[in-house]
């Protein structure tokens, strides 16, 4: 789809940036916005745009929402919204430190950069656990149809919206179980990623089962590992043509329909959450005509 910020549909970077932004007072942040969507480079980076940037300009978009909290079974679920998320891909991690800047200085009289976490591909594709990520995402047609916006008329077809999390890790913990308890916690075997028929009720692929839910709750899936010089988890990202998908998957997840919780809670947990609208693109530029911009 031409009209989709390319970044969406693309094979995963085997680097990449994620940019958080905060409004500014006194700002004016449609201006500031302009100005990025004319001068971002829409094939290296994803833009999200966050329900306290809406509110500022008074303008909304239908299904965009505040992310959910959770707080039960000794783990809490975190709602952490924010203006502006832009997601930078690239190889060479010098060249996203200046595209940083260059959208930093772009922003500056609007919006104030608050995190910038780096991610990376590991292997092929895994999470720090060293098992496969993605598995089960939807494919061609098919992750089209979960993940972009369609028959809404212009300014709208060709967006999506992103769930975001950071998840932080106790590998320490994680890798402190046997092989089998591994596997158990995320359902697959580590050596040859089948998924294990007899896996508890709590492992992840049985909580997190896109086929499972009536109707069909598929999101396409973009995460990668972060790390800092202390810390380290995976940059939860899930694209989708709502948010409704999404959500079905994360109450599976913290048992608020059975009780049973996802055996990923025993060594990760999140430690933000942000749902973004993405809008679409025209002729290389964020196309902005949902919130009356020319």
């Amino acid at each position: 789809m031409y009209n989709v910020q390319p970044g969406i549909l693309a094979a995963m970077p085997r680097l990449a940036r994620y940019l958080t932004f905060s409004l500014k007072s006194g700002g004016q942040p449609d201006v500031s916005l302009c100005a990025l969507g004319n001068s971002v480079n829409v094939e290296n980076a994803v833009v999200g745009l966050g329900l306290p940037l809406f509110e500022a300009l008074g303008k909304s978009v239908r299904g965009l929402k505040s992310f959910p909290t959770y707080t039960c079974y000794g783990f809490a679920v975190p709602s952490t919204p924010s203006a502006l998320w832009i997601w930078l891909r690239g190889d060479d991690r010098g060249e996203l430190l200046h595209e940083t800047r260059h959208i930093e200085q772009t922003l500056a009289d609007a919006f104030k950069l608050e995190q910038v976490i780096d991610a990376f591909q590991y292997r092929d594709s895994r999470d720090l656990t060293g098992y496969e990520g993605g598995t089960g995402n939807p494919q061609g047609d098919d992750a089209v149809n979960a993940s972009i916006v369609q028959g809404q008329g212009d300014g709208l077809d060709g967006s999506s919206f992103v769930a975001v999390q950071q998840w932080l890790h106790d590998l320490d913990h994680f890798q402190a179980g046997s092989q089998q308890q591994q596997d158990n916690t995320i359902g697959r075997r580590m050596s040859t990623n089948e998924e294990i028929s007899d896996a508890p009720e709590s492992a992840h692929i049985k909580r997190a089962a896109q086929q499972d839910s009536e109707p069909k709750t598929f999101v396409l899936r973009r995460s990668m590992p972060w790390a800092d010089s202390r810390q380290h988890g995976l940059l939860f990202a899930a694209f989708g043509c709502s948010v409704d998908a999404f959500e079905t998957l994360l109450r599976r997840m913290v048992g608020e329909d059975d009780g049973i919780v996802d055996a990923l809670f025993g060594f990760t947990r999140p430690i933000s959450g942000s749902y973004f609208w993405c809008p679409p693109v025209e002729k290389g530029r964020l196309d902005l005509r949902a919130l009356d911009f020319v």
